[in-house]
């Protein structure tokens, strides 16, 4: 998929607390073990081009932990079998990113790019996160302008203002509160690693393994947090930053580093003599070039008949460029947008994924984003903080510190945030790529901060979102399969070159 048209459901359709004073804590964990469902009934999965190994069932969780007997949910969940009986270990949980995506298909198609000593290891297992895909699902219904990507992750106006974010905000926040339903109250974090815990014990696993990615990686965070004897190999994958305070804010916020990581690696491409999509004659006049593209367009937007927003403005034209970072495959589309936009053109309109699988992504993201902690709601603190991006991060323009939906989210969390800590079994291997648009090492430098003496990291010298067997490279891609089928990890911290 382009990195144009993939720009569109990226983040909103995959697109960033124990101390847990949460009042679920060792007795939810006790009953999650001791009391789950029953064993899953797999019938064939739903789709086409499927591995026919892969199958799926469903499983009941209460919507409210508080309440564990009242009313309950629905997970999808999929299973390949480890492929050698006589080595199996247990089960390795795909945890997808987002929040906002799923994994129920990952078995199928990514798994299969897994070494075969890992595939002989383990049952690979995904599943659809509450609220998400074929789990029991929500939608907002939000008006079809608000499911544009520069909309979840809002972009300030030209001029630095907030206004038109605020009310965004409250506009996408109420339908939320209108649509929604009682379920968009109970997706979280916590909720998805408790949900995880119960998807282990209808499995009639002790513990379990998983390969979380990106969002993914906090999840398998609080869930070693929750349930830290439950672990058995934890791999963490391009990992957020695991404040406990900002959350989800602090995922956000990590586009300034990440951007300002990643560009200078495009720049030197697109400046490479030979390169038929090159677009200026040194780095420096790249990174120029595109500065001043954006704030033509701001200034001048062209349209874009089919596209969602129908113009090409700069701010469409920033949050292409970060999609285009996601991976160094996408350089060439987002040159040739640069050469189009110099020439006062357009590329051909992104076909967006169908509006019900939009609807069902942004909810589910907005919920998570909402309720895994408290955001400001002060028009004027977003704008001193976007006033303060824009001058330090101008390729960014001041988006990572803007108004989200969730500063007129219209209820509070109900409980704090799960706070990552170093206290408990070490069963966790990070891979991080040096240069990551999405998940910056910055931010993992936090997360293996806070998890101290139960993480080694493996740090990749490659560019891009996803490390382990994605943007990585043999001597990471080897430490991690090594991690998972032997369950040894280097003595310490790694930089792989």
């Amino acid at each position: 998929m382009t990195t144009i048209k993939r720009s569109t459901a990226l983040f909103a359709a995959s697109a960033a607390v124990l101390s847990l004073a949460a009042p679920l804590t060792t007795a939810s964990a006790t009953t999650a073990g001791t009391a789950g469902p029953p064993r899953p009934d797999w019938t064939k999965c739903e789709g086409t081009g499927l591995d026919p190994r892969l199958k799926c069932a469903t499983i009941e969780v209460p919507m409210d932990y508080a309440d564990p007997n009242g009313r309950k949910i629905t997970l999808a969940v999929s299973r390949i079998p480890a492929e050698n009986p006589r080595t199996r270990r247990g089960a390795l949980f795909m945890i997808p990113g987002g929040p906002g995506g799923g994994s129920l298909d990952q078995p199928s198609d990514k798994g299969q790019n897994l070494p075969q000593e890992v595939r002989d290891t383990y049952d690979l297992i995904g599943f659809d996160p509450r609220g998400y895909g074929r789990s029991t699902p929500v939608s907002c219904d939000v008006e079809r302008g608000d499911l544009a990507r520069t909309k979840l992750l809002p972009w300030p106006a030209p001029d630095g203002s907030v206004t038109e974010s605020m009310a965004t905000a409250r506009r996408m926040s109420q339908a939320c509160a209108r649509n929604g339903g009682r379920l968009m109250r109970h997706i979280s974090t916590a909720n998805e690693a408790r949900d995880l815990d119960r998807i282990r014990a209808a499995l009639g696993e002790r513990r379990i393994s998983a390969w979380g990615v990106s969002y993914g990686t906090y999840v398998g965070a609080v869930y070693n947090e929750l349930f830290p004897h439950r672990t058995d190999r934890f791999v963490l994958d391009s990992n957020n930053n695991p404040d406990h305070l900002r959350g989800p804010r602090a995922w956000i916020a990590a586009f300034e580093a990440g951007a300002e990581d990643t560009f200078p690696g495009f720049a030197r491409w697109a400046s490479r003599p030979g390169n038929p999509a090159r677009v200026a004659g040194t780095a420096a006049g790249v990174r120029r070039l595109f500065l001043r593209l954006a704030a033509r367009l701001d200034r001048e937007p062209l349209p874009w008949p089919g596209a969602a927003p129908e113009e090409l403005n700069g701010n469409v034209f920033r949050q292409l460029m970060l999609d285009s970072l996601y991976d160094p495959d996408d350089y060439p589309a987002l040159a040739q947008l640069m050469l189009a936009a110099q020439k006062g053109a357009v590329p051909p309109a992104p076909q967006a994924p169908p509006e019900p699988v939009l609807q069902n992504a942004t909810a589910v993201s907005a919920a998570t984003l909402c309720n895994d902690v408290a955001w400001p709601t002060s028009a004027a603190g977003y704008e001193q903080g976007v006033a303060e991006s824009r001058a330090e991060f101008p390729l960014t323009a001041g988006m990572p510190r803007n108004a989200a939906m969730c500063a007129a989210w219209p209820h509070t969390p109900k409980e704090p945030a799960v706070r990552i800590t170093d206290r408990g079994p070490s069963t966790v291997l990070m891979t991080q790529n040096r240069r990551d648009v999405a998940t910056p090492l910055s931010g993992a430098l936090e997360l293996r901060e806070a998890l101290g003496r139960r993480a080694v990291m493996v740090t990749v010298d490659s560019t891009g979102h996803e490390a382990y067997l994605a943007n990585g490279n043999a001597c990471g891609d080897r430490t991690v399969t090594h991690f998972l089928v032997t369950g040894e990890r280097p003595a310490r911290d790694i930089v792989c070159d």
